[in-house]
């Protein structure tokens, strides 16, 4: 950030300036990298941040959006979203008040890190030169002067500072969005602005707010890491991938299928990796795990060999490391973050889930997964389409997508049932919807969704089901 030609303003002025000249870049599409602004003004951020936001829309021309929130904790979300939308290319920043307006946005700031989405913030915090402590909301610590509620953020950002001082703020500018465009370690980026501090004026280098372009790299296997990952994969008799969010972010939708299809190796997906395949692929067996599908369940537990390409193995996509029930099954990790690829004891292939997909094909090329489990993945992916098109076609409902109604199991005297997410659960005061053939739903101590079993005839004789004899069940029917 060297320039010859100073500029005098506020830090709150300049850094309103630098987020706008952001851009993220990927496989040659530039973007900027901050949408605009969502802020809630008032004791700590309105004569600085608030003035800057107000002058740069009214002055200059591309300058940072102000979008009015109504609540600190849903503008954080609003954020996560969209950059979740923008597979972690785009964001917003977010801007409230000393105290509670900045509390309200640890939750956000918590999912945001969990889930790994880009969003900064920027709250207010106490007066740096402490003219008059404590200012109202301020925290007073007697066992630090220089604590304010905002290192409540700490723990949950990916990278935090506080600008004691204006000459702080472009190497924290730099962190901050060295850490917002890092694939592997992203999340809530929090800078705490001392309100004294925002109003103070310097001099910038002209060089600071030049158009600056962030490239989101995409890193390539290693090629020993590839060969130890394909010699497991070559090994396997009944192999599963496990598409996670890293698939979506990487925009490896095409190569994932052209990958599943090559190897007949059929395909799950966690809660961030929905939409990985068409729901009506054939090697797509839906969601896995404790709101996952019979189909996808039944290859898992089974499963010898587990890809799972950009997921961190929630306890929701494992049901609390029950699903996958082989006893010997070995997983081969594909992860841009080392910590996930290294998880349930893999095989880590740290890369872009793109790059690996194409790297695993060509190191794959002739080899397939044995045509019975290619061929029984298939049969229980369309049998669980079936079921989902004949439910909502009886229902009269429109279809929904594929993780909210969940596929068919047989029982051990040839009964049809229905596997059926939350919020579809019998209460537990339930005692029974009198359709004939019914064992009230029951939840398992690891979270594996409610059942109900019926036999065909009892389907045919009984439905719909009343709403009053079973205020939540909906939307199922008869094979």
């Amino acid at each position: 950030m060297n320039g010859e030609e100073p500029v005098r303003l506020t830090v709150a002025q300049a850094l309103v300036r630098f987020l706008a000249a952001q851009h993220s870049e990927r496989d040659g599409t530039e973007q900027p990298l901050f949408a605009g602004c969502f802020g809630i003004f008032g004791h700590g951020n309105l004569a600085g941040l608030g003035q800057a936001l107000l002058e740069a829309e009214l002055k200059t021309p591309g300058a940072l959006r102000y979008y009015q929130a109504r609540n600190e904790q849903a503008m954080v979300h609003i954020a996560a979203g969209f950059a979740r939308m923008r597979n972690r290319l785009a964001t917003f920043a977010c801007t409230s008040s000393v105290g509670p307006g900045a509390t309200n946005m640890i939750t956000g700031a918590a999912l945001a890190t969990i889930n790994r989405l880009p969003v900064l913030l920027l709250p207010g915090d106490v007066f740096a030169t402490r003219p008059a402590p404590p200012v109202l909301q301020e925290l007073e610590y007697p066992g630090g002067y220089d604590v304010s509620v905002n290192d409540a953020f700490r723990p949950v950002s990916v990278f935090f500072d506080r600008i004691w001082r204006p000459e702080q703020l472009p190497s924290a500018l730099l962190g901050a969005m060295r850490a917002l465009t890092d694939p592997a370690a992203t999340g809530a980026v929090t800078l705490a602005l001392p309100q004294d501090v925002q109003t103070e004026a310097r001099d910038w280098p002209d060089a600071m707010f030049a158009r600056r372009v962030w490239h989101v790299p995409r890193p390539v296997p290693e090629p020993a890491a590839l060969a130890r990952a394909a010699g497991v994969i070559r090994s396997a008799e009944r192999p599963l991938i496990v598409a996670g969010g890293g698939v979506i972010y990487s925009g490896a939708a095409a190569e994932l299928a052209a990958f599943a299809e090559a190897t007949g190796i059929p395909v799950a997906e966690t809660q961030a990796g929905k939409g990985s395949l068409p729901y009506d692929h054939p090697l797509a067996l839906g969601g896995i795990g404790s709101t996952g599908t019979t189909a996808a369940n039944r290859i898992a537990a089974r499963a010898d060999v587990v890809i799972g390409i950009g997921t961190r193995y929630s306890d929701f996509t494992t049901a609390s490391r029950t699903v996958f029930a082989a006893p010997q099954v070995r997983f081969v990790n594909v992860n841009v973050a080392a910590a996930d690829a290294a998880k349930l004891a893999g095989t880590a292939l740290v890369a872009d889930a793109r790059a690996a997909l194409t790297a695993l094909a060509g190191a794959l090329a002739g080899w397939s997964a044995p045509a019975a489990h290619a061929q029984e993945a298939r049969t229980l992916a369309q049998e669980w389409d079936q079921v989902v098109g004949r439910a909502y076609a009886l229902g009269h409902q429109p279809r929904p997508a594929q993780s909210e109604v969940i596929g068919a199991v047989n029982d051990a005297a040839g009964r049809r049932g229905w596997w059926c997410a939350p919020p579809v659960r019998c209460p537990a005061s339930c005692t029974g919807c009198g359709v004939p053939g019914t064992r009230r739903a029951t939840t398992s101590s690891t979270g594996t969704p409610a059942w109900a079993m019926r036999s065909p005839a009892a389907w045919a004789s009984s439905w719909p089901i009343p709403a009053a004899r079973c205020s939540s069940w909906w939307g199922t029917g008869p094979t």
